[in-house]
């Protein structure tokens, strides 16, 4: 069994069996092609595997001491070999690239969130275009944006990349009434601009939702004061 040379256990586990009432832990799934690809973060606690050489596609846990306990948990998935997630060399943190498309948006009504410091660090990286298409609708009684997790239909997306710190990655997981409004997904941009190339992000789109949000009209540049006539309802509105 290969060990961490930090006193840790290793064992094969299954994903649902992530259970323990006594210590945090961290998962990773390791691949000979790709190394360490994904772990479920407990802050400051996600590392590589130190020794030994796992099977391939096995998933190990990193079961702490109970002495190493976190009250502070971590909601959502990290994805730190595909750049997701990027060590953040000043601070030392951990920051996340987020796609938004509708009302987080510069000039949107709810953009203000993501200025707001007691939320946590939003720094914007530029704007961007899903290489996927997908049904970009506005919906509901309030007229909200909703991205509908079916690839390959509809139009590519335009939206902003923003790097984002776990504080705020946290606060945007409440703000989109994650997972039960929405749900945080990967997906793969183009960045405009001379820097270019591919990046990939977290969005907050919905795999529940009405048949008929298919025919509705597909957007690919979200405005609330667009030509639809369909102009955001803001929460403190409601």
């Amino acid at each position: 069994m290969p060990a961490t040379g930090l006193g840790d256990a290793l064992l094969p586990l299954r994903p649902l069996a992530l259970r323990h009432s006594l210590c945090s832990l961290t998962f990773v799934f390791v691949s000979p092609a790709a190394g360490l690809r994904t772990g479920c973060l407990v802050p400051g606690l996600l590392a590589p595997l130190r020794g030994g050489s796992p099977s391939p596609g096995v998933l190990f846990p990193r079961i702490l001491r109970p002495n190493a306990f976190q009250t502070h948990t971590y909601h959502g998935v990290g994805f730190w070999a595909d750049g997701v997630l990027k060590k953040q060399a000043s601070s030392g943190g951990r920051m996340a690239h987020v796609f938004v498309y509708g009302t987080l948006k510069t000039g949107q009504p709810n953009h203000r969130v993501l200025q707001d410091g007691a939320h946590g660090r939003a720094t914007l990286r530029g704007r961007a275009r899903t290489l996927e298409p997908y049904p970009l609708v506005i919906a509901g009684e309030h007229n909200i944006p909703w991205l509908l997790q079916l690839p390959g239909h509809g139009r590519c997306v335009a939206g902003e990349v923003y790097a984002v710190d776990e504080q705020m990655l946290r606060f945007l997981d409440e703000f989109e009434g994650c997972p039960d409004m929405y749900q945080r997904t990967r997906l793969t941009v183009a960045v405009e601009g001379p820097a270019g190339g591919t990046v990939q992000c977290f969005a907050y789109s919905t795999a529940t939702y009405p048949p008929e949000w298919l025919q509705l009209p597909h957007l690919d540049d979200y405005d609330s004061q667009g030509e639809h006539g369909l102009r955001y309802n803001p929460r403190e509105n409601r």
